[in-house]
């Protein structure tokens, strides 16, 4: 992967340097595409067959064209006085070939004395190669049939030859183990893809200098500014001392299964896993059989190997990565395959309830299916998909507060052992992410949000006066006192919407600055936070209103019966049609992201009501789902989390190369690979929520205190690790 680096990254890297390109005219085309990542501004407007010089004053950056058409004494001369000299180049470019050529005829005695010229050289590029970088250029192709009458001795087998020499002269150096010189070879790799686009047969597309620029200013910068999306040129970075103990602590569990199973202590049955949102558990057939002490040991054995494919997909340098490119059809026909392919599994529902179980896993299930192959395709770059996954991303917080709206509502139990458990469930494999991959926790922008709106909507319907559904029966006041805390929810919303100092004041306050901020800043966390502000309160709201009409037996939700009546129902669906249509409209008509980014926060609800109602209205479509899509949306957390660095790379910036050569198997191997990881995290994390917190009060708050000093302990060794 190639970082495309900016003129501030640009600038800060070469600071106070001196870089010298020398050669002909095509290394001047480099030279011009260079100086544009520091100042885009630049035109090519040097006199030809001249050196050109170019300075940044604010960074003290000089870069320098030199003409040196050929490799001869004039350029050895050169290289001669930068060794002599005081001041030498901290980065060289050179190559020629093209002159020699042409002056020469493609003569075989030409293309001798270019060898002996380059040896010579080459003993003086060793020497300033000490001092900073060497790069020699290979040739790139031409483009025979534009080249004109006194160029036409400039072949690409002339070319090969020349590249061939020039290998073979400095590679020979190299082989003495004193080479530096670094053989620039991927630039000409691109020119074989464009060289029909050149002018005049003979000089590179502007795209492909831009190419070339771009692969020596990773070459040169990324050892020192190590960009995420830089696969090359930089070495890993050591161990911190938050990863060395994350793995003495697998490997420490890993050790204790192996002796407690050893002694035979290995009878253990998996808990039943329960619901996060709801946490009702399924009742076993039988008995349940008490676990054994090898199941926390077992599971984080599980882990710990699981947490060693992830380092070495996404931080050791074993896999290769590759950079997104959108085009429709990398985005579109997964996603109809997706769809088909759902189609297919579609079976009865066990209850026909409006949003039951089946209908709302099955909904989180095909629309994390659609963000990955967004993320996949790198489709955010085409605005309309950019808009609908926008409203995938609110409709996942809108389940957020009509799930847990509806639970506080019917059950009213707001006991700590539920907080813990749903808070464990959210955040046990990010936390682990973020000690394993040296992440912070706002990089897993999603838990963040969905652990900030749990404990919102936890303090809402828990402060006074806490009202339930059965205290609501008894008198309609009680409604009036819901409807005046969802207010006063929106109110607290607005307050820290429309007040950008405050809401960074209130996040930026240590310790909980470590959860919210990112890069040193809580703007992305304002940034997510403010686009998706209303969702959960539109959940909460809808929850309120369907569980109060469910109450008075308003809605029909009988098999194949339609939620309202005939008439209603054929309105309502017209209306969800037209409305749902009316924002994919609006979505592609929108001219920027920063436009479309204002109004979504006010408009995404119609389109997720317009689904709903279309989905449940009819009493057919509310008595089937698909079992394909709900089975991913059991684990939809996990697959969103998990994307990150074992089916994408380079922290989602790329895409993980388990099988290079070949896209499509690759595809194939590691998205099985990455689902059968997201379903076992999904399993230890059920495993582990068992055993960690216990129903028990007394014991839930020892361990509470326990978690509180360990947790305090980490973020003053994270403080620590930073500032150092």
């Amino acid at each position: 992967m190639m970082h495309k680096y900016k003129s501030i990254e640009t600038k800060t890297c070469l600071a106070k340097k001196r870089v010298a390109f020398v050669g002909d005219s095509r290394i001047r085309q480099l030279f011009y595409s260079f100086i544009k990542t520091i100042d885009p501004n630049q035109r090519e407007v040097g006199i030809k067959h001249e050196d050109i010089p170019f300075e940044d004053k604010r960074s003290s950056l000089n870069v320098d064209f030199l003409w040196y058409p050929e490799a001869n004494d004039s350029m050895k001369e050169q290289l001669i006085s930068w060794n002599e000299g005081s001041v030498k180049p901290d980065v060289i470019i050179l190559g020629s070939a093209t002159w020699s050529i042409r002056l020469g005829s493609g003569s075989s005695k030409t293309l001798q004395q270019y060898k002996v010229n380059l040896t010579a050289i080459a003993v003086h590029l060793e020497k300033l190669a000490e001092h900073g970088e060497v790069y020699w250029v290979l040739q790139d192709p031409v483009y025979e049939k534009m080249l004109s009458d006194e160029r036409k001795k400039i072949t690409n087998k002339q070319l090969e030859l020349y590249n061939e020499v020039a290998a073979d002269v400095l590679n020979s150096i190299k082989r003495t183990g004193r080479s530096r010189i670094k053989l620039l070879a991927s630039y000409r790799q691109a020119g074989l893809e464009t060289i029909t686009q050149s002018q005049d047969g003979l000089h590179m597309h502007e795209s492909t200098r831009d190419v070339g620029a771009m692969i020596l200013m990773n070459s040169v910068c990324n050892k020192l500014l190590r960009p995420i999306d830089g696969s090359c040129c930089q070495t890993l970075p050591p161990l911190n001392l938050l990863q060395k103990l994350s793995a003495c602590f697998f490997l420490g569990s890993s050790l204790v299964f192996v002796v407690l199973h050893i002694l035979g202590n290995n009878r253990h049955r998996r808990p039943v896993p329960s619901d996060i949102e709801s946490l009702e558990e399924k009742k076993p057939a039988t008995a349940a059989v008490p676990l054994a002490l090898t199941a926390p040991f077992q599971a984080l054995c599980r882990m710990g190997i699981i947490m060693g494919y992830f380092y070495l997909c996404d931080r050791a340098d074993v896999f290769m990565k590759e950079q997104k490119f959108y085009t429709h059809a990398t985005f579109f026909i997964p996603l109809v395959n997706i769809f088909v392919l759902g189609v297919f599994y579609y079976e009865n529902s066990k209850e026909t309830k409006l949003l039951n179980r089946e209908q709302t896993d099955e909904w989180k299930g095909w629309m994390q299916l659609v963000i990955l192959i967004y993320h996949m395709s790198g489709a955010s770059a085409f605005l309309p998909v950019y808009m609908h996954v926008r409203v995938l991303v609110a409709a996942y917080l809108f389940q957020t507060g009509y799930g847990h709206f509806s639970f506080f509502w019917l059950k009213g139990d707001f006991g700590l052992y539920r907080v813990c458990q749903v808070l464990f469930r959210l955040n046990f494999l990010v936390l682990v992410l973020c000690l394993v991959m040296n992440r912070p926790y706002q990089f897993y922008y999603f838990v963040p949000l969905v652990t900030f709106w749990f404990v919102v909507i936890y303090a809402t319907m828990a402060m006074w006066p806490q009202i339930l559904q059965k205290k609501a029966n008894s008198s309609g006041f009680w409604h009036i006192g819901v409807l005046v805390k969802l207010l006063s929810l929106l109110i607290f919303i607005c307050v820290f919407a429309y007040s950008q100092g405050f809401f960074e004041n209130v996040f930026s306050v240590w310790p909980i600055s470590n959860l919210f901020e990112l890069n040193g800043t809580v703007h992305e966390w304002w940034f997510r936070w403010k686009l998706d502000r209303f969702a959960v309160i539109h959940g909460m709201l809808f929850a309120f209103i369907y569980l109060v009409l469910q109450k008075r037996l308003v809605l029909s939700e009988g098999k194949g019966e339609s939620l309202f009546s005939a008439k209603i129902s054929k309105l309502l669906l017209s209306l969800s049609i037209v409305s749902f249509i009316t924002y994919s409209i609006w979505a592609s008509s929108c001219k920027t992201k920063t436009e479309c980014n204002e109004m979504h926060p006010y408009i995404f609800v119609v389109q997720i009501l317009a689904f709903i109602l279309i989905r449940n209205i009819p009493g057919y479509a509310r008595s089937v789902y698909s079992s394909f899509f709900a089975w991913f949306g059991k684990i939809s957390l996990e697959l969103f989390i998990c994307q990150y660095h074992i089916w994408l790379a380079a922290d989602t910036k790329g895409i993980l190369v388990l099988i290079p050569g070949n896209p499509s198997f690759n595809i194939v191997v590691s998205t099985f690979i990455f689902v059968c990881v997201a379903h076992e995290i999904s399993l230890i994390t059920n495993d582990l929520a068992q055993v960690v917190i216990p129903k028990d009060s007394a014991a839930l708050l020892k361990r509470l205190g326990a978690v509180t000093l360990v947790t305090m302990v980490v973020l003053l060794l994270a403080r620590g690790t930073h500032g150092a």
